[in-house]
C-alpha cells in the first residue's frame, strides 16, 4: 500500500523558531545542516561558535556528535532540516547507542527540500523522525507544532541530559538568503578556537 502525502498544516515560521532557540544559547556550540538551516542560524547573528556545513548532506548530526564527545562540558546543538537528517538517518542509531548527554538535535521540518525547489521529503509522506529517534535509543524526544511547545522545549535543548531530538513543524516558506561565511577552513579554525580554546 502506498503511503499518501500529508498536508503541511504547520503555522510556525522557521526563522522565528531558530531565532527563539538561539536567544538562550549561552555558550553552546551550534552545528547547522546545509542550505536553509545555515541561513536561518546566520540570520540570528554570525558567531564563532557556529559551525556552518556546506556540501555535507546528512553530516550535521555526526559532526555534532564528534564535537559533543570531544567537549563533554559544552552543550552542542544541531539545527538542521528534515531532508538533511534523512540523508544521514543512520546517525541517530549511533547517537542513541552512545548517548552523549550534551547533544541536542533540532529538526526544522517543512516537509520539503527547500534549497532545491520544495520537492517533498519523506516526512511529507508520514515518516516519523521522532519515532525513529526514540527507537534508536533517544530517551527524550519532542514533536513541536506551536509556540507553547517551542517554549517548553528550550530547557530540554540546553539544560537537560541528552541526547535529545525535537522535530519542529514549520511552514514551507523560507526566509531571505543572508550572507553566510562559506570558507570551510576559516570556519573550522575559528570554531575550534572558540570552542576548544587558543591552544587547540
Amino acid at each position: 500500500m502506498a503511503i499518501q502525502k500529508t498536508k503541511n498544516t504547520a503555522t510556525l515560521e522557521r526563522r522565528s523558531v531558530v531565532h527563539r532557540i538561539l536567544k538562550d544559547r549561552g555558550d553552546a556550540a551550534v552545528v547547522t545542516g546545509i542550505g536553509n538551516a545555515s541561513h536561518d542560524v546566520a540570520s540570528a547573528g554570525d558567531d564563532d561558535r557556529n559551525m556552518y556545513l556546506f556540501g555535507i548532506m546528512g553530516g550535521a548530526a555526526m559532526v555534532a556528535f564528534g564535537i559533543a564527545v570531544a567537549q563533554p562540558d559544552r552543550r552542542v546543538v544541531v539545527i538542521t532540516g528534515d531532508g538533511e537528517l534523512l540523508a544521514g538517518i543512520g546517525s541517530l542509531a549511533t547517537i542513541g547507542v552512545e548517548k552523549p548527554e550534551n547533544l541536542s538535535i533540532v529538526v526544522i521540518d517543512n516537509q520539503a527540500y527547500g534549497a532545491t525547489g520544495n520537492q517533498h521529503t519523506h516526512t511529507a509522506r508520514g515518516v516519523d523522525l521522532v519515532g525513529i529517534a526514540a527507537a534508536s535509543g533517544f530517551d527524550r524526544t519532542a514533536l513541536i507544532t506551536d509556540k507553547k511547545g517551542l517554549e517548553a522545549a528550550i530547557d530540554d535543548i540546553y539544560n537537560k541530559p541528552g541526547p535529545y531530538l525535537a522535530v519542529v513543524k514549520v511552514v514551507t516558506k523560507t526566509g531571505p538568503r543572508v550572507t553566510v561565511p562559506n570558507d570551510g577552513t576559516r570556519i573550522s579554525r575559528r570554531f575550534r578556537k572558540a570552542v576548544a580554546g587558543e591552544d587547540a
